[in-house]
């Protein structure tokens, strides 16, 4: 089965409850690193693997990054190359540390951000440049990612796709948040960040349900619904 198909027939059975479908989409090495070292951007997947990602995010209505992927990498989290729509941007920038010279600023759809900062100051600066602000409750200092999930299906948002980086890929495991996981695996060692490190053991013992795999290109890619 294509993945975009078992995307769409995963999300359908998930379509009345209280938060969003959510998948989780990420690159890494053969090593499970997402990068060399922290903060500096390295490209991972290869041509037929990035426009596969291209491809799922027009399969979502909504993409989420940390702000730690805003401020290494300035994605645009567009659909490009492919047909589709591009889906609503949404950082999770607690502080609000989003700088105002970001591409996602030219996003057709101005970027929600969801903080739980009381720093009104800040929230003008930045909301007053376009971005939408989500002032969402804390749960141990960190954003309360439920909460966030029961607000964008308030704001119709039936699908989401978590890019990352790291932190947030590690924060939506623990909660539980995560229907459906496809990952891509560069061919390749690199010795750098890890995605999953849980010192705590709040995001072990994972499984994927009815796992597939093929190769992409350069790339291998193993998707399947999460348990």
């Amino acid at each position: 089965m294509d993945p975009l198909e078992a995307l769409a027939e995963r999300a359908a059975a998930c379509l009345h409850r209280d938060r969003p479908f959510v998948s989780l989409s990420y690159a890494q090495s053969l090593d499970g690193s997402l990068a060399a070292r922290p903060g500096v951007p390295l490209l991972l997947s290869g041509p037929e693997s990035s426009a596969l990602t291209h491809r799922l995010r027009a399969a979502h209505d909504a993409v989420l990054v940390g702000i730690g992927t805003v401020l290494a990498d300035d994605p645009r989290l567009t659909v490009r190359g492919v047909p589709g729509e591009s889906p609503q941007p949404i950082v999770l920038d607690s502080r609000l540390r989003f700088p105002l010279d970001r591409r996602l600023l030219e996003h057709p759809h101005p970027p929600w951000v969801a903080t739980h900062t009381p720093d009104d100051v800040k929230a003008e600066s930045l909301l007053g440049k376009g971005p939408e602000g989500l002032r969402l409750p804390s749960d141990a200092g960190r954003l309360d990612l439920k909460a966030l999930l029961r607000e964008l299906k308030t704001r119709g948002i039936s699908r989401v796709m978590v890019e990352g980086g790291a932190r947030v890929i590690r924060s939506f495991l623990a909660a539980r948040c995560v229907d459906w996981v496809l990952l891509t695996i560069a061919p390749t060692f690199i010795g750098g960040l890890r995605a999953l490190s849980f010192e705590d053991g709040a995001g072990a013992g994972f499984v994927l349900r009815r796992p597939q795999w093929q190769a992409l290109g350069a790339d291998g890619i193993v998707w399947g619904e999460l348990e």
